[in-house]
């Protein structure tokens, strides 16, 4: 079962609205848009989470991600090749 819906009346741009009408397929402009502003507040909780790991332990260095990019990856190449390896 679905959470509970609410109407809303909202303002943006037109050239905004209309693409995202485009592109909202079957399901519609409503869960297109609703879908957005859910990822919207998913980035906010981890930037705020971020904020609070900064202040306790530093900001994390352009090498550090660097490093952690590379470490993903390589783990998603082991990933593909193990799955080609299965079939």
């Amino acid at each position: 079962m679905s959470e509970p819906t609410g109407k809303y009346s909202i303002t943006m741009p037109r050239d905004v609205a209309e693409a995202a009408k485009a592109r909202s397929g079957p399901s519609g402009l409503s869960a297109y848009v609703a879908a957005a502003v859910a990822r919207q507040i998913e980035r906010d909780n981890l930037n705020e989470l971020i904020k609070v790991a900064e202040a306790e332990h530093g900001p994390v260095t352009d090498e550090e991600i660097q490093t952690l990019r590379d470490q993903l990856h390589q783990a998603r190449l082991e990933q593909t090749r193990d799955g080609a390896n299965a079939a």
